[in-house]
């Protein structure tokens, strides 16, 4: 006996290490990476657009915040794998990732951007009222101005949720090549140390893409005076 017998329960530093290095140095590792990160990324382009349309539409609109509002809050309480199952039905593996990080990103997005619109300055509405300021000029002189701190709180948080709910996608429905597919392949096997190795590569490159957004959003909103 060499003393190993428990990494099958706890692997040691040591392997743990010796396994992510030898992932570094794989192509697939990377192709794996770069995978995720644009499955991942795409939902959250999509899901801050759509949060954001649903927003201006549930604020302007009773009606559109009686039809939408409820099913916001619904997508927001449910469990993420429930969703993540029926997606699958619905898709191919490939995309069930980007869609459930949109669904993910939506409810912050829009809840968080309604909440400012809702903050909003009448007195600043009405200066653009009687200025005769069309729709652009009054959007991008007097709301974005406004909700550029509703933004910054609401991309700094999705970005992360969009991550995790995502990673979690592709470890249930197993798209090729992803990081979500290494951690279940490892798991299935049982290679505890590379297990280990695979989720900590995935969090590392968590902390790492959440550094980038705060030091890119905390440079826009430097440049706004924020």
């Amino acid at each position: 006996m060499d003393g190993r017998g428990n990494e099958l329960l706890l692997p040691y530093p040591i392997s743990v290490w010796n396994a992510l290095v030898a992932m570094v140095r794989m192509g697939e590792f990377w192709a794996a990476v770069a995978a995720s990160l644009g499955r991942i990324a795409l939902g959250l382009g999509a899901g801050i657009a759509v949060g954001a349309a649903l927003a201006v539409l549930t604020c302007a609109s009773p009606w559109c915040d009686r039809l939408f509002s409820p099913a916001i809050r619904v997508v927001r309480a449910a469990p993420v794998a429930s969703f993540i199952l029926l997606v699958l039905l619905w898709t191919g593996r490939n995309t069930v990732p980007a869609v459930i990080s949109a669904m993910m990103v939506v409810p912050v997005v829009w809840d968080s951007l309604s909440r400012g619109i809702q903050a909003m300055d009448s007195k600043l509405l009405e200066l653009a009222r009687c200025y005769r300021f069309s729709r652009w000029k009054t959007a991008a002189l007097i709301y974005l101005p406004s909700l550029r701190p509703h933004i910054l709180s609401a991309l700094t948080t999705a970005g992360g949720l969009a991550w995790k709910s995502g990673v979690a996608a592709e470890v249930l429905c197993l798209p090729e090549p992803s990081l979500g597919q290494r951690i279940y392949y490892t798991k299935y096997y049982l290679d505890i140390p590379e297990l280990f190795a695979w989720t900590a590569a995935t969090v590392a490159l968590s902390l790492i893409l959440e550094r980038l957004l705060r030091a890119c959003l905390a440079r826009w909103g430097k440049r706004w005076g924020l």
